[in-house]
């Protein structure tokens, strides 16, 4: 499939199609808004209604409501509508706020751990 120039909508005009459609929003600092988009200007700033902030750690995932939500448009890397019917994907188990929380310390500290082993062994990269 070529796309020609014609093919590809203005700025903006995008976003008009997602008007009233659940989206799932990725942003810079690797956070996930779930919402329906509302509004939006012409810096793709957004307004989402109902939204709620998922936190996926494995397999477990959790959601923390948010209401009416601004997102500046700078910050969002990805958008897309996600289908009620297929949403959360049936690999992804719910937990609570808590337990997802704690999930995500326990991620951390075993990055931390992994990070620290990788320093130490670095000079093994220079052996030949």
């Amino acid at each position: 499939m070529n796309l020609s120039m014609e093919d590809v909508p203005p700025p903006g005009i995008a976003l008009v199609e997602e008007l009233d459609k659940l989206l799932l929003v990725q942003l810079r600092d690797g956070r996930k808004i779930v919402g329906i988009l509302r509004s939006f200007d012409q810096f793709a700033n957004l307004v989402m209604e109902a939204s709620r902030e998922r936190i996926v750690v494995g397999n477990l995932y959790a959601e923390v409501p948010l209401g009416l939500y601004v997102v500046r448009g700078e910050n969002v890397v990805l958008l897309g509508e996600l289908d009620p019917a297929r949403d959360p994907p049936a690999a992804l188990t719910r937990v609570s706020e808590a337990e997802i929380k704690q999930a995500q310390r326990a991620e951390k500290e075993q990055e931390k751990i992994k990070q620290s082993m990788k320093a130490r062994m670095d000079f093994l990269d220079f052996i030949d």
